[in-house]
């Protein structure tokens, strides 16, 4: 009988392994990268075309299980900041130049797919006819050109606490022989009008303060527009606003440019070499979109 009690809790342990070696299989990998952050992404501003690539991205490689959170550039900070004070794993859509790149150690995942596309540039646009109304300040904006090393010590500044504005002022202060390259040919004004929409990302915080700062000094009136992109790109295509600083093309504001195309004058870019992407502490052992997949 003994010897009987043993066969039958011998055969009942083996059912018993198989099966939770069968629910291990199907729910995947309980100490999986995924299973560690929830399988979510966390995201900005749910328009922003760098959601879209978010989403195209989760299906080139066929994330099912994953979701993108989305919310705005300041949750999505805080919820990194949050982690790597913790040293927990995260991904968050990320794009380059950012001041993040240099308060944390972070890297992109490698994308080999090409969801993100290649390198953007970030473009100034005016509303269509405003190269008429104001040649000078036209003139101006069509010349003014930087890089993500200059943008970045606007970027740090501000996030240290500086007011954007005093911030901007500085910079320009310390890079006189840049902005003189942007003024050439541009004469004073006295109290002319100019507006320009933005979208609250630091860096066309920082890049339109800068220009605002540029332009006052030459004697404008500069108004600052913060919105959401459709709304800025909208507003520019109506009138509302005068030009924005702030056009990720062709790929993240490429829907905007193509519905407003016929309404905004593209003066070109004035940044180049962005970059778009999925982005993890370089603490986080994996490299690439990839190893998102249990």
């Amino acid at each position: 009988m003994k010897k009987i009690n043993r066969i039958i809790m011998s055969m009942f342990l083996l059912a018993a392994l198989t099966l939770a070696g069968c629910q291990s299989q199907s729910s995947g990998n309980a100490d999986s990268f995924g299973n560690q952050v929830d399988h979510r992404i966390i995201g900005i501003d749910p328009g922003a075309g760098l959601m879209k690539l978010t989403d195209t991205a989760i299906k080139d490689y066929k994330l099912n299980n994953w979701t993108v959170q989305s919310g705005s550039e300041s949750t999505m900070i805080a919820a990194l900041d949050k982690a790597i004070k913790k040293k927990e794993p995260i991904v968050v859509t990320g794009w380059t130049p950012h001041w993040m790149f240099q308060k944390y150690d972070l890297k992109y995942l490698k994308d080999p797919k090409g969801s993100y596309g290649a390198a953007e540039n970030i473009h100034t646009v005016v509303h269509k006819g405003f190269e008429k109304k104001d040649p000078n300040a036209t003139k101006v904006l069509d010349q003014f050109s930087w890089t993500a090393d200059d943008m970045g010590k606007v970027m740090l500044s501000i996030q240290g606490g500086t007011d954007a504005k005093k911030a901007a002022a500085q910079w320009v202060k310390d890079n006189k022989d840049k902005v003189s390259a942007w003024t050439k040919g541009a004469d004073k004004v006295s109290g002319k009008t100019i507006k320009l929409g933005y979208v609250a990302w630091a860096s066309e915080i920082a890049s339109t303060n800068v220009v605002a700062t540029v332009l006052e000094d030459l004697g404008y009136n500069v108004t600052l527009e913060q919105l959401g992109a459709g709304q800025m790109w909208a507003g520019l295509a109506k009138g509302s606003d005068d030009a924005i600083v702030a056009a990720w093309l062709p790929s993240t504001h490429a829907d905007y440019m193509k519905q407003f195309k016929n309404k905004v004058t593209d003066l070109g870019p004035n940044l180049k070499g962005t970059k778009l992407g999925l982005v993890v502490p370089s603490y986080v052992k994996i490299d690439s979109i990839d190893d998102l997949k249990d």
